[in-house]
Protein backbone atom coordinates (compact mmCIF):
# COMPACT_ATOMS: atom_id res chain seq x y z
CA UNK A 1 0.00 0.00 0.00
CA UNK A 2 2.70 2.29 0.96
CA UNK A 3 4.54 1.78 -2.62
CA UNK A 4 1.76 2.28 -4.29
CA UNK A 5 1.36 5.81 -2.62
CA UNK A 6 4.77 6.34 -3.36
CA UNK A 7 4.61 5.68 -6.92
CA UNK A 8 0.82 7.81 -6.97
CA UNK A 9 2.67 11.14 -5.41
CA UNK A 10 5.85 10.42 -7.74
CA UNK A 11 3.82 10.58 -10.64
CA UNK A 12 2.11 13.27 -9.77
CA UNK A 13 5.37 15.27 -9.29
CA UNK A 14 6.58 14.45 -12.27
CA UNK A 15 3.60 15.42 -13.99
CA UNK A 16 3.60 18.92 -12.14
CA UNK A 17 7.14 19.29 -13.26
CA UNK A 18 6.56 18.75 -16.68
CA UNK A 19 3.81 20.96 -16.55
CA UNK A 20 5.81 23.74 -15.44
CA UNK A 21 8.74 22.88 -17.57
CA UNK A 22 6.29 23.15 -20.93
CA UNK A 23 4.33 26.01 -19.80
CA UNK A 24 1.15 24.30 -19.38
CA UNK A 25 -1.38 27.03 -18.28
CA UNK A 26 1.22 29.43 -18.46
CA UNK A 27 1.44 32.54 -20.88
CA UNK A 28 3.37 31.03 -24.14
CA UNK A 29 7.00 33.06 -25.10
CA UNK A 30 5.75 35.29 -28.03
CA UNK A 31 7.60 35.14 -31.12
CA UNK A 32 10.49 36.50 -31.57
CA UNK A 33 10.58 37.01 -35.77
CA UNK A 34 11.07 40.41 -37.12
CA UNK A 35 8.77 41.22 -39.77
CA UNK A 36 7.93 45.26 -38.81
CA UNK A 37 4.91 45.15 -39.79
CA UNK A 38 1.87 48.03 -39.49
CA UNK A 39 -0.70 45.20 -38.16
CA UNK A 40 2.21 43.05 -35.60
CA UNK A 41 1.75 43.57 -32.24
CA UNK A 42 4.40 40.74 -31.06
CA UNK A 43 7.58 42.33 -30.15
CA UNK A 44 9.37 43.04 -33.06
CA UNK A 45 6.38 44.45 -35.25
CA UNK A 46 5.97 47.71 -36.23
CA UNK A 47 1.72 48.66 -34.69
CA UNK A 48 3.24 51.11 -32.08
CA UNK A 49 5.53 53.01 -34.81
CA UNK A 50 3.00 53.38 -37.38
CA UNK A 51 0.54 54.37 -34.61
CA UNK A 52 3.02 57.25 -33.37
CA UNK A 53 3.68 58.65 -37.04
CA UNK A 54 0.35 58.26 -37.27
CA UNK A 55 -0.59 60.60 -34.66
CA UNK A 56 2.69 62.72 -35.36
CA UNK A 57 0.58 63.87 -38.89
CA UNK A 58 -2.57 64.47 -37.66
CA UNK A 59 -4.99 64.54 -40.23
CA UNK A 60 -2.76 63.19 -42.90
CA UNK A 61 -3.68 59.83 -44.17
CA UNK A 62 -0.85 57.36 -44.20
CA UNK A 63 -1.24 55.67 -47.47
CA UNK A 64 0.17 51.97 -47.20
CA UNK A 65 1.63 50.80 -50.63
CA UNK A 66 2.23 47.28 -51.58
CA UNK A 67 4.50 47.46 -54.76
CA UNK A 68 8.10 47.81 -55.52
CA UNK A 69 8.90 51.30 -55.53
CA UNK A 70 9.38 51.65 -59.28
CA UNK A 71 5.68 51.12 -59.87
CA UNK A 72 4.98 53.53 -56.72
CA UNK A 73 6.80 56.50 -58.11
CA UNK A 74 5.21 55.66 -61.47
CA UNK A 75 1.78 56.79 -60.25
CA UNK A 76 2.54 59.51 -57.92
CA UNK A 77 4.16 62.86 -59.22
CA UNK A 78 4.95 64.13 -55.35
CA UNK A 79 7.89 66.81 -54.73
CA UNK A 80 7.53 66.83 -50.79
CA UNK A 81 6.40 63.88 -49.61
CA UNK A 82 7.77 61.19 -46.92
CA UNK A 83 7.52 57.46 -47.78
CA UNK A 84 8.80 55.04 -44.59
CA UNK A 85 10.34 51.91 -45.29
CA UNK A 86 10.94 49.08 -42.34
CA UNK A 87 12.40 45.61 -43.40
CA UNK A 88 14.34 42.83 -41.48
CA UNK A 89 16.64 42.81 -45.22
CA UNK A 90 15.87 45.29 -47.87
CA UNK A 91 16.21 43.46 -51.50
CA UNK A 92 15.34 46.42 -54.24
CA UNK A 93 16.26 45.82 -58.01
CA UNK A 94 18.10 48.49 -60.28
CA UNK A 95 14.94 49.43 -61.39
CA UNK A 96 13.61 50.43 -57.55
CA UNK A 97 16.95 52.31 -56.72
CA UNK A 98 16.51 54.43 -59.82
CA UNK A 99 12.97 55.25 -59.28
CA UNK A 100 14.08 55.71 -55.32
CA UNK A 101 16.85 58.57 -56.61
CA UNK A 102 14.29 60.23 -58.83
CA UNK A 103 11.88 60.62 -55.58
CA UNK A 104 14.36 61.94 -54.15
CA UNK A 105 15.62 64.31 -56.32
CA UNK A 106 12.44 65.69 -56.67
CA UNK A 107 12.37 67.10 -53.55
CA UNK A 108 10.72 63.89 -51.00
CA UNK A 109 12.45 62.45 -48.51
CA UNK A 110 12.63 58.29 -48.53
CA UNK A 111 13.12 56.92 -45.02
CA UNK A 112 14.43 53.50 -45.09
CA UNK A 113 15.48 51.35 -41.47
CA UNK A 114 16.81 47.64 -42.40
CA UNK A 115 18.97 45.30 -41.00
CA UNK A 116 20.57 44.58 -44.22
CA UNK A 117 20.39 47.25 -46.90
CA UNK A 118 20.83 46.13 -50.14
CA UNK A 119 24.41 47.07 -51.58
CA UNK A 120 22.21 48.28 -54.71
CA UNK A 121 20.86 51.36 -52.75
CA UNK A 122 24.51 52.01 -50.88
CA UNK A 123 26.34 51.89 -53.81
CA UNK A 124 24.51 54.68 -54.90
CA UNK A 125 24.72 56.70 -51.93
CA UNK A 126 28.53 56.16 -51.57
CA UNK A 127 28.96 53.88 -48.59
CA UNK A 128 28.58 50.87 -47.07
CA UNK A 129 27.81 48.46 -44.10
CA UNK A 130 28.78 46.57 -41.72
CA UNK A 131 26.38 44.25 -39.89
CA UNK A 132 26.94 41.93 -37.35
CA UNK A 133 26.25 37.90 -38.24
CA UNK A 134 22.99 36.18 -36.82
CA UNK A 135 25.10 33.40 -36.02
CA UNK A 136 27.08 35.52 -34.23
CA UNK A 137 23.91 37.23 -32.35
CA UNK A 138 22.42 33.89 -30.99
CA UNK A 139 25.19 32.86 -28.71
CA UNK A 140 25.09 32.24 -25.19
CA UNK A 141 25.07 35.13 -22.98
CA UNK A 142 25.29 38.02 -26.23
CA UNK A 143 21.80 39.84 -24.85
CA UNK A 144 22.66 42.91 -22.63
CA UNK A 145 21.85 46.61 -22.31
CA UNK A 146 22.33 48.54 -25.30
CA UNK A 147 21.85 51.71 -26.46
CA UNK A 148 21.18 54.01 -29.45
CA UNK A 149 21.97 58.03 -29.25
CA UNK A 150 20.34 60.53 -31.67
CA UNK A 151 22.08 63.54 -33.07
CA UNK A 152 18.77 65.99 -32.78
CA UNK A 153 19.86 65.31 -28.47
CA UNK A 154 23.15 63.23 -27.89
CA UNK A 155 22.68 63.35 -24.00
CA UNK A 156 20.20 60.82 -23.99
CA UNK A 157 20.04 57.31 -24.81
CA UNK A 158 17.53 55.20 -25.29
CA UNK A 159 18.68 50.94 -24.40
CA UNK A 160 16.89 48.03 -24.06
CA UNK A 161 18.01 44.60 -22.99
CA UNK A 162 18.29 42.27 -25.71
CA UNK A 163 20.73 41.83 -28.83
CA UNK A 164 23.42 45.01 -29.17
CA UNK A 165 23.02 47.79 -31.69
CA UNK A 166 26.43 46.50 -33.55
CA UNK A 167 25.74 47.26 -37.26
CA UNK A 168 27.13 50.72 -38.32
CA UNK A 169 27.81 52.66 -41.80
CA UNK A 170 31.35 52.97 -43.27
CA UNK A 171 32.96 55.14 -45.75
CA UNK A 172 30.97 58.18 -45.60
CA UNK A 173 30.98 61.16 -47.95
CA UNK A 174 30.85 64.31 -45.30
CA UNK A 175 29.87 66.55 -48.50
CA UNK A 176 26.06 64.99 -48.89
CA UNK A 177 25.94 62.84 -45.99
CA UNK A 178 25.21 63.35 -42.42
CA UNK A 179 25.09 61.64 -38.93
CA UNK A 180 22.13 61.39 -36.79
CA UNK A 181 22.59 58.38 -34.50
CA UNK A 182 25.05 56.40 -32.91
CA UNK A 183 25.55 53.12 -31.08
CA UNK A 184 27.40 52.50 -28.09
CA UNK A 185 30.53 52.17 -29.59
CA UNK A 186 29.99 55.50 -31.13
CA UNK A 187 29.84 54.31 -34.84
CA UNK A 188 27.31 55.85 -36.94
CA UNK A 189 24.10 53.51 -37.82
CA UNK A 190 21.68 56.45 -38.51
CA UNK A 191 22.53 59.19 -41.81
CA UNK A 192 20.89 60.82 -44.22
CA UNK A 193 21.67 61.80 -47.72
CA UNK A 194 21.22 65.34 -49.64
CA UNK A 195 20.06 64.59 -53.45
CA UNK A 196 18.82 67.04 -55.13
CA UNK A 197 15.88 68.85 -53.56
CA UNK A 198 15.27 65.99 -50.98
CA UNK A 199 16.83 63.37 -48.61
CA UNK A 200 17.58 59.72 -48.41
CA UNK A 201 17.63 58.44 -44.66
CA UNK A 202 19.16 55.04 -43.95
CA UNK A 203 19.15 53.46 -40.53
CA UNK A 204 20.65 49.87 -40.12
CA UNK A 205 18.82 49.21 -36.90
CA UNK A 206 15.21 48.27 -37.48
CA UNK A 207 15.21 47.00 -33.99
CA UNK A 208 15.04 50.60 -32.47
CA UNK A 209 11.31 51.14 -34.10
CA UNK A 210 10.07 47.63 -32.61
CA UNK A 211 7.15 47.34 -30.26
CA UNK A 212 9.48 45.90 -27.93
CA UNK A 213 11.52 48.94 -27.98
CA UNK A 214 9.70 51.68 -28.41
CA UNK A 215 7.44 50.65 -25.42
CA UNK A 216 10.79 50.79 -23.19
CA UNK A 217 10.65 53.88 -20.85
CA UNK A 218 10.47 56.67 -22.92
CA UNK A 219 12.08 54.99 -26.36
CA UNK A 220 9.70 56.34 -27.87
CA UNK A 221 11.16 60.02 -28.37
CA UNK A 222 14.19 58.53 -30.84
CA UNK A 223 11.36 58.13 -33.31
CA UNK A 224 10.30 61.53 -33.00
CA UNK A 225 13.73 62.89 -32.91
CA UNK A 226 14.39 60.85 -36.21
CA UNK A 227 11.07 61.84 -37.97
CA UNK A 228 11.86 65.34 -36.87
CA UNK A 229 14.43 65.97 -39.51
CA UNK A 230 11.98 64.52 -42.26
CA UNK A 231 9.48 66.79 -44.12
CA UNK A 232 7.91 68.87 -41.23
CA UNK A 233 4.55 69.01 -43.28
CA UNK A 234 4.75 66.24 -46.01
CA UNK A 235 2.33 66.44 -48.97
CA UNK A 236 1.31 62.97 -48.27
CA UNK A 237 2.70 60.09 -46.10
CA UNK A 238 3.75 56.38 -47.80
CA UNK A 239 3.83 53.30 -45.54
CA UNK A 240 5.72 50.38 -47.26
CA UNK A 241 4.07 46.82 -46.88
CA UNK A 242 6.27 45.42 -49.34
CA UNK A 243 9.58 45.02 -48.81
CA UNK A 244 9.18 44.10 -45.54
CA UNK A 245 7.69 40.68 -46.87
CA UNK A 246 10.70 40.31 -49.79
CA UNK A 247 13.13 37.45 -49.04
CA UNK A 248 15.22 38.21 -52.23
CA UNK A 249 16.07 40.13 -54.86
CA UNK A 250 12.85 39.82 -57.73
CA UNK A 251 13.29 40.66 -61.12
CA UNK A 252 16.79 42.22 -60.91
CA UNK A 253 19.46 42.21 -63.85
CA UNK A 254 22.12 41.84 -61.16
CA UNK A 255 21.64 38.72 -58.99
CA UNK A 256 21.71 38.34 -55.67
CA UNK A 257 25.24 37.97 -54.52
CA UNK A 258 26.20 35.31 -51.95
CA UNK A 259 29.85 36.55 -51.74
CA UNK A 260 28.80 39.90 -50.97
CA UNK A 261 26.71 38.94 -48.58
CA UNK A 262 29.94 36.77 -46.88
CA UNK A 263 32.16 39.69 -46.94
CA UNK A 264 29.29 42.09 -45.03
CA UNK A 265 29.63 39.39 -41.91
CA UNK A 266 33.47 39.36 -40.65
CA UNK A 267 33.04 36.02 -39.07
CA UNK A 268 31.98 34.56 -42.25
CA UNK A 269 34.51 36.50 -44.02
CA UNK A 270 37.37 35.56 -42.04
CA UNK A 271 35.94 31.71 -41.97
CA UNK A 272 35.89 32.34 -46.33
CA UNK A 273 39.52 33.60 -45.96
CA UNK A 274 40.72 30.31 -43.71
CA UNK A 275 39.18 28.03 -45.87
CA UNK A 276 40.48 29.67 -49.69
CA UNK A 277 44.49 29.13 -47.41
CA UNK A 278 43.62 26.11 -46.23
CA UNK A 279 42.88 24.84 -49.58
CA UNK A 280 45.38 26.59 -51.47
CA UNK A 281 47.72 25.12 -48.72
CA UNK A 282 46.48 21.29 -49.47
CA UNK A 283 47.16 21.95 -52.96
CA UNK A 284 50.71 22.92 -52.94
CA UNK A 285 51.73 20.41 -50.23
CA UNK A 286 49.27 17.45 -50.48
CA UNK A 287 49.37 17.60 -54.39
CA UNK A 288 53.38 16.82 -54.59
CA UNK A 289 53.88 13.10 -55.57
CA UNK A 290 54.19 10.39 -52.45
CA UNK A 291 56.08 7.92 -54.71
CA UNK A 292 58.69 7.66 -57.50
CA UNK A 293 57.95 7.87 -60.88
CA UNK A 294 56.61 4.77 -62.80
CA UNK A 295 59.08 4.55 -66.01
CA UNK A 296 56.65 4.86 -68.81
CA UNK A 297 57.68 1.74 -71.11
CA UNK A 298 57.38 2.72 -75.08
CA UNK A 299 55.23 -0.22 -76.44
CA UNK A 300 56.81 -2.65 -79.15
CA UNK A 301 56.58 -1.73 -82.94
CA UNK A 302 54.90 -4.07 -85.35
CA UNK A 303 57.56 -3.87 -88.01
CA UNK A 304 56.26 -6.78 -90.05
CA UNK A 305 54.64 -4.20 -92.63
CA UNK A 306 57.89 -2.48 -92.40
CA UNK A 307 59.70 -5.42 -93.20
CA UNK A 308 57.95 -7.05 -95.99
CA UNK A 309 57.99 -3.89 -97.98
CA UNK A 310 61.86 -3.55 -97.33
CA UNK A 311 62.05 -7.19 -98.72
CA UNK A 312 59.60 -6.46 -101.74
CA UNK A 313 61.74 -3.65 -102.45
CA UNK A 314 64.74 -6.12 -102.61
CA UNK A 315 63.23 -8.18 -104.65
CA UNK A 316 61.89 -5.76 -107.21
CA UNK A 317 64.97 -3.99 -107.98
CA UNK A 318 67.09 -7.32 -108.19
CA UNK A 319 64.31 -8.60 -110.44
CA UNK A 320 64.23 -12.42 -108.86
CA UNK A 321 60.94 -12.05 -110.15
CA UNK A 322 61.23 -16.31 -109.92
CA UNK A 323 62.34 -16.34 -106.28
CA UNK A 324 58.97 -13.90 -105.58
CA UNK A 325 56.68 -16.20 -107.76
CA UNK A 326 58.36 -19.34 -105.73
CA UNK A 327 57.24 -17.43 -102.34
CA UNK A 328 54.00 -16.67 -103.49
CA UNK A 329 53.44 -19.72 -104.61
CA UNK A 330 54.37 -21.70 -101.77
CA UNK A 331 52.28 -18.87 -99.20
CA UNK A 332 49.19 -19.06 -101.37
CA UNK A 333 49.11 -23.08 -100.85
CA UNK A 334 50.14 -22.91 -97.17
CA UNK A 335 47.34 -21.09 -97.15
CA UNK A 336 44.62 -23.57 -99.00
CA UNK A 337 46.27 -26.38 -96.58
CA UNK A 338 45.83 -24.32 -93.42
CA UNK A 339 42.07 -23.44 -94.36
CA UNK A 340 40.46 -25.94 -96.37
CA UNK A 341 42.81 -28.93 -95.22
CA UNK A 342 43.86 -30.19 -98.58
CA UNK A 343 46.86 -31.91 -99.91
CA UNK A 344 49.18 -29.41 -102.12
CA UNK A 345 51.65 -31.90 -103.08
CA UNK A 346 49.33 -34.07 -105.58
CA UNK A 347 47.31 -31.36 -107.68
CA UNK A 348 45.14 -33.25 -110.05
CA UNK A 349 41.26 -33.03 -111.35
CA UNK A 350 40.08 -34.51 -107.83
CA UNK A 351 42.26 -31.22 -106.05
CA UNK A 352 40.90 -28.89 -108.25
CA UNK A 353 36.97 -29.85 -107.98
CA UNK A 354 37.30 -30.35 -104.18
CA UNK A 355 39.25 -26.50 -103.43
CA UNK A 356 36.19 -25.38 -106.38
CA UNK A 357 33.60 -26.82 -103.46
CA UNK A 358 34.93 -25.46 -100.18
CA UNK A 359 35.92 -22.44 -101.34
CA UNK A 360 33.26 -21.52 -103.86
CA UNK A 361 35.65 -20.24 -106.75
CA UNK A 362 34.25 -21.81 -109.80
CA UNK A 363 35.97 -24.65 -111.62
CA UNK A 364 37.79 -23.10 -113.98
CA UNK A 365 39.16 -20.15 -111.80
CA UNK A 366 40.61 -22.94 -109.76
CA UNK A 367 42.00 -24.41 -112.88
CA UNK A 368 43.72 -21.64 -114.40
CA UNK A 369 45.29 -20.51 -111.25
CA UNK A 370 47.13 -23.88 -110.82
CA UNK A 371 48.23 -24.21 -114.76
CA UNK A 372 49.78 -20.42 -114.25
CA UNK A 373 51.68 -21.79 -111.10
CA UNK A 374 52.47 -24.93 -113.01
CA UNK A 375 54.31 -22.89 -115.28
CA UNK A 376 56.38 -20.37 -113.46
CA UNK A 377 57.46 -23.84 -111.58
CA UNK A 378 58.80 -25.56 -114.57
CA UNK A 379 60.04 -21.92 -115.73
CA UNK A 380 63.43 -21.31 -114.89
CA UNK A 381 62.45 -17.70 -115.62
CA UNK A 382 59.94 -15.95 -114.69
CA UNK A 383 58.93 -12.38 -117.02
CA UNK A 384 56.79 -9.48 -115.31
CA UNK A 385 54.03 -10.38 -116.70
CA UNK A 386 54.13 -14.15 -116.09
CA UNK A 387 54.39 -12.65 -112.62
CA UNK A 388 51.94 -9.69 -112.71
CA UNK A 389 49.17 -12.38 -113.88
CA UNK A 390 49.75 -15.00 -111.22
CA UNK A 391 49.74 -12.41 -108.40
CA UNK A 392 46.23 -11.09 -109.77
CA UNK A 393 44.88 -14.53 -109.97
CA UNK A 394 45.63 -15.27 -106.17
CA UNK A 395 44.52 -12.05 -105.32
CA UNK A 396 41.35 -12.66 -107.44
CA UNK A 397 40.81 -16.08 -105.63
CA UNK A 398 40.88 -14.61 -102.50
CA UNK A 399 38.26 -12.32 -103.01
CA UNK A 400 36.03 -14.89 -104.19
CA UNK A 401 36.79 -17.10 -101.23
CA UNK A 402 36.07 -14.26 -98.55
CA UNK A 403 39.53 -14.28 -97.48
CA UNK A 404 39.97 -11.08 -94.61
CA UNK A 405 43.06 -9.43 -94.59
Amino acid sequence: MKNRFAHIVLLLAVTVLLNACLGGGGRKMPSLKETYSKKDTKPFGAEIAYRQIESMYDGNFIQDKKQNFKDTWDNISDTGSLYICMAPRLFVTEEDVEAMMEYVYAGNSLFISSGSIDELLLDEVGCSAVYTSPAVENMVGKKQSTNVFSALQPEFKYGYYYYPFENFFTGLDSSNTRVLGYNDSKKPNSIVYFYGKGRLYLQCEPRAYSNYFLLKDNNYQYLKNTVAFTQNEPEHVYWDDYYNKLTNRKNSKKSFSTFSEIMKHPPLKAAFWLSLLLLLMYILFGGKRVQRIIQQLKPNENTTVTFTETIGRLYLQKKDNKNIADKMITYFNEYIRNTYFLNTNHINDDFIVMLSRKSGVDRDKVDTIYRTITAAQRSNEVNDYQLLSLQEQIQQFYKNSGKKY
